[in-house]
């Protein structure tokens, strides 16, 4: 696992198994992303999939530029695709006085259809052709070639911010697998259309990792999901007092503080002492805000809350930044 970067301004880390890697969100720029990849040694060009845990901006900034340079799926649930769709592509208003003259030449035109009936639309008795694919008429006679037809598609699509090379859909609590991984999709508390977390299974060398950002709380289904991990990217997004002290306006504190916001270091640290089984290598504190936390205080909350199981080998804890990409995590 290599967080390239976690917070606010984006998202994105890379899971390797064997041959296969996986970009798990895409919140940056393409050229952010792939110079942060770079930086760590990875290829960019080796990417197999795209994984998104929901479309939020600050893990889809990049998805569309990237997907389409490197000519990789995208893997991502049915509802989440439809919101990200209609949060790309550009929406266009209309006053009333130009719906009254759009209303009056749709009627104009229907009135000279009526008096020109058997005239119009390529013969007597037939119907409108049916452009709405590509925008194009072609007669069986026309002169234009399949080459200048499948340009002007080609443009279309290119034109077109929520075009994807390829989607493949995926549901919470279905697993599916990309190349040498087994990947456990499960359903968070977020704020979103369909926000998941993931675990990650490396079925060659039994190794499990996961991720769980961007949650209001630890309900149970996620609390099943994170048992056997080897690494855990959990979130520790706030301080609660510094957050209620904080510069945000009072309507994003409530949505911070919901059970669909972002998880406290106090819920992290509740969660670790409670309910984590203890056995993972690392802990990833991840998603940290810059105005409403601390990175040492993020460590000692959770730190404290594991207790006597440290150690030089296991329950590590790292912090996940914004700016620069982790070290990648290697088992």
């Amino acid at each position: 696992m290599t967080v390239l970067a976690s917070g606010s301004k984006g998202n994105a880390t890379v899971i390797v198994a064997g041959s296969t890697r996986i970009l798990v969100d895409a919140g940056m720029s393409c050229r952010e992303l792939m110079k942060r990849m770079v930086q760590v040694g990875e290829d960019p060009e080796a990417l197999d999939a795209i994984l998104i845990t929901h479309e939020h901006v600050d893990h889809v900034a990049g998805l569309s530029v990237l997907a389409r340079r490197l000519k990789i799926p995208v893997f991502i649930t049915e509802s989440t695709h439809r919101a990200w769709v209609r949060m790309v592509t550009p929406r266009s208003t209309m006053s009333y006085a130009k719906w009254l003259e759009k209303m009056q030449r749709e009627k104009e035109a229907r009135a000279e259809a009526g008096a020109a009936q058997g005239t119009g639309w390529g013969g007597s008795g037939s119907e409108p052709r049916d452009v709405g694919q590509v925008g194009l008429a072609l007669d069986a006679d026309s002169d234009s070639s399949v080459a200048e037809v499948e340009e002007v598609i080609s443009s279309k699509v290119k034109a077109d911010p929520a075009f994807l090379p390829a989607v493949e859909y995926f549901r919470a609590g279905h697993g599916f697998s990309i190349g040498e991984i087994d990947i456990s999709p499960f359903t968070i508390p977020h704020d979103a259309a369909d926000p998941c977390g993931f675990v990650f299974h490396a079925r060659s060398e039994s190794i499990r990792m996961a991720i769980a950002t961007d949650l209001g709380y630890v309900p149970p289904n996620v609390k099943m999901a994170l048992k056997g991990l080897d690494v855990l990217l959990l979130e520790s997004n706030h301080d609660l007092e510094m957050l209620k002290d904080g510069p945000y306006p009072w309507s994003v504190k409530q949505r911070v503080l919901s059970r669909v916001g972002h998880l406290s270091n106090a819920a992290a640290a509740e969660f670790l002492l409670r309910d984590y089984d203890g056995g993972a290598h690392t802990i990833v504190l991840g998603h940290l805000s810059e105005q409403n936390n601390l990175p040492e205080l993020a460590r000692l909350t959770a730190e404290q809350a594991i207790g006597g199981r440290m150690g030089l080998l296991g329950n590590r804890v790292v912090l996940a930044a914004q700016d620069v990409p982790l070290e990648p995590i290697c088992l």
